[in-house]
């Protein structure tokens, strides 16, 4: 998994060698706890053991935009995977393209449902029958590693077996993952929106790579706010951002939601689900199915009262 990358030419780093859990639980805390547009959290698996505090085979390593505070960083690590692990912290700084390049080519391709996605470096790994996504290394948030976006594509996969929504918006797209997905399988408009101008850029350069600009109009935007992502009304909408976020523009999604619409929304910890529900529900949404990955839940709501589709087997 590889979350949020930093905007600035160099970027300081900590990295802790251990076990997979304490890897992934340290890269999860890091993405809750700091702001993804300034810091970036990659967890994968090293081609050998390290000789380590916890003799693990795996990395967690976080890269920030600004030097960290050291103490409170290790005091995060040390609440969730103890103090062994908060004092094998190490910390140092590295060259953007470097370390970019580096969390990429650890990462292996993820599978969800009919879709794949890779990097440059396992373009051997597609198959005919899958709808494969190949996502540069750039500085923005998602490359599909993380649950909330393969938990995304998995709802995905499942709507696209029993219909083909027409309009489509990703709200918060990053590197553009969902968008080109949707836009890839159906061969429809998809809007996206980021409040990140390098993300913008990044959905775009993607869009290109994967042969679906035609289909991909991505825009800076903050949420909805945008004359192009108001016009119209969405049969599918995806929300793939944090709990807070997610609550605030509940209104607008609802504004925006035709009838019938499914509406995707992740980057929720289990404790935000409750609260995301509740202003989804005060919008006239219920909650038709859920997905858990790697502790990560990902949603799939409708409005009360639309006509009920069947989603899974």
């Amino acid at each position: 998994m590889l979350e949020g990358l930093p905007p600035n030419n160099a970027a300081y780093f900590m990295r802790l060698a251990c076990t997979e859990d304490v890897a992934r639980t340290v890269a999860d805390i890091v993405v809750e706890t700091f702001d993804p547009s300034d810091t970036a959290a990659a967890a994968f698996e090293e081609a050998e053991n390290v000789a380590d505090w916890s003799a693990g085979a795996w990395v967690v390593e976080v890269y920030f935009g600004e030097e960290p505070d050291e103490d409170m960083v290790r005091e995060l690590v040390g609440a969730v995977a103890g103090p062994d692990a908060a004092k094998a912290i190490t910390f140092g700084r590295v060259a953007e393209r470097d370390w970019v390049a580096t969390a990429l080519d650890g990462l292996a391709p993820v599978h969800a449902g009919r879709f794949l996605v890779h990097g440059g470096h396992d373009r051997q790994h597609r198959r005919p029958n899958q709808v494969a996504l190949e996502i540069e290394a750039a500085l923005a948030f998602g490359t599909g590693h993380h649950g909330t976006t393969r938990g995304c594509l998995l709802m995905l996969d499942a709507i696209l077996k029993v219909r083909r929504p027409r309009n489509i918006l990703d709200i918060g797209t990053g590197t553009g993952v969902l968008a080109m997905a949707a836009a890839k399988a159906l061969r429809q408009q998809v809007y996206a929106g980021d409040i990140d101008p390098i993300s913008v850029l990044a959905t775009r350069s993607n869009a290109r790579l994967n042969g679906v600009s035609p289909w991909l109009r991505p825009v800076v935007a903050r949420g909805t706010h945008h004359p192009d992502l108001e016009s119209r009304r969405y049969d599918l909408i995806f929300g793939n951002i944090l709990a807070r976020p997610l609550r605030a523009i509940a209104p607008d999604v609802a504004r925006l939601a035709g009838e019938g619409a499914d509406v995707v929304l992740s980057g929720l910890l289990g404790r935000d689900v409750p609260g995301v529900l509740s202003a989804y529900a005060a919008q006239g949404f219920r909650l038709t199915k859920r997905i858990n990955l790697e502790g990560w839940a990902t949603l799939l709501v409708r409005r009360a009262g639309a006509a009920t589709r069947p989603l899974f087997e």
